[in-house]
């Protein structure tokens, strides 16, 4: 249902301001005049529900929630349960104890939430931005097979892998994104203050220039009188391609295109798929039906092109095909993986074996990482070689030459 906020006057005629869900504003108002209050504006809100009827100011204050306040709230959750702490309390109690004041509110809906009848699950589905949909998927297969405890200390582990892999992964790429930031930052100011200098000296000696300098001078020149058609240009692309990114088209076009990037494309084919692998085991584990667990999976995987061969496994396996044969029409793992799926479902442990297909691309997205920075040196070596070959040619070449003819006068 949606959510609605509103202002009232309570009996002593002060303002009163909140948020109800309910089917619509005539509800809404029945529901404050029955507590005694009398409603003056009704509103349907939008937002998070944790913040709605906050300012622009306030929401900018609280920031926002991170992987690891989750993660944590996880494992802090479990150890409560696990020593037998009602969930009450044990909420109240986070919520007393969290730094981060937006996860703070999270926790307050989630108690007012419970309060009002709601389940856990259904608390959390209020807050899509937190709780993904396989976070509040497994916290629902726990109430129901009463293992609540244990599918949240599962949920820790999964949230700590994902976010060490995120972790690994900006590391690495933070040595060739400084030089290639390096880089450009070098081709501007060229470009905006030595050639120019060096076009001064060129024009003094009224000779034909070689085709590369000339290529160089034109260059420079247009950076320097239409630089700002060039920032507004480079800035409008960026806004256009986000927005296609946004569109279901452009994310589905742009995730399979990565996948075939040279270096990067089988880091994050490998790192998807054992996040697939992760995530699979783990819902096997907590007795989801395989069905459910490939469509709640599907959801976790960051990349709609290997999530549509997901969802394609999905049918198949509705279909009554095995996981082996769907697996294999898909195209995306490798004969290894496809060997332990049929190993799997033949001695009823593809949840143990999910985790050893899990393990083997962890470990090799580790050594991917590690091997990164030698992989990507060699590009940029050329790269830079090449910047430095077409300033030879074009600036120093000509220097040269133009001094001997001078000296030989």
């Amino acid at each position: 249902m949606p959510f609605f906020s509103y202002k009232a006057r309570n009996p002593n005629g002060d303002l009163v301001e909140g948020v109800l869900e309910s089917a619509d504003p005539d509800a809404v108002a029945r529901q404050l005049f029955a507590a005694g209050i009398v409603p003056t504006s009704i509103e349907q809100a939008k937002g998070p529900a944790a913040t709605r009827g906050l300012t622009w100011w306030q929401r900018f204050r609280e920031g926002s929630v991170k992987a690891l306040d989750v993660q944590l709230f996880s494992r802090q959750l479990y150890t409560l349960i696990r020593a037998g702490v009602p969930i009450m309390r044990g909420l109240s109690g986070l919520q007393e104890s969290a730094i981060n004041r937006a996860f703070r509110r999270v926790i307050q809906d989630l108690r007012e939430s419970l309060d009002s009848g709601r389940e856990l699950s259904a608390a959390m589905r209020r807050h899509p931005n937190v709780f993904s949909m396989f976070y509040v998927s497994m916290v629902k297969v726990g109430e129901m097979t009463g293992r609540l405890d244990t599918i949240l200390l599962r949920l820790s582990e999964h949230l700590e892998f994902e976010r060490e892999m995120r972790n690994r992964i900006k590391t690495a790429l933070r040595y060739p994104m400084f030089v290639i930031i390096v880089m450009i930052a070098a081709l501007v100011v060229v470009n905006i203050m030595v050639i120019p200098q060096f076009a001064k000296v060129f024009a003094s000696f009224n000779a034909q220039l070689p085709l590369m300098t000339r290529f160089l001078l034109g260059m420079s020149e247009f950076f320097v009188s239409y630089w700002y058609v060039m920032l507004g240009a480079i800035l409008l692309a960026a806004f256009m391609f986000r927005g296609f990114l946004a569109t279901k088209e452009g994310r589905y076009w742009w995730d399979r295109q990565i996948l075939y990037f040279p270096i990067f494309g089988r880091i994050v084919l490998k790192a998807t798929l054992a996040r697939f692998a992760r995530s699979f085991a783990l819902s096997s584990k907590s007795g989801v039906p395989i069905v459910q667990a490939l469509t709640v999976v599907a959801s976790t995987v960051d990349n709609t092109y290997i999530a549509s061969h997901v969802e394609d496994m999905r049918e198949g396996v509705e279909r009554g095909d095995s996981i082996l044969r769907t697996a294999t029409s898909t195209n995306v793992f490798t004969p290894v993986v496809l060997q332990m799926i049929a190993v799997g479902e033949e001695t009823g442990a593809l949840d143990e074996l999910m985790d050893e297909i899990a393990s083997m691309y962890e470990g090799e997205v580790e050594y991917e990482l590690k091997t990164l920075s030698s992989n990507i040196e060699p590009i940029l070596i050329v790269a830079l070689g090449v910047m430095v070959l077409i300033l030879a040619l074009g600036i120093f070449v000509p220097i040269w030459d133009l001094g001997r003819v001078a000296l030989r006068k």
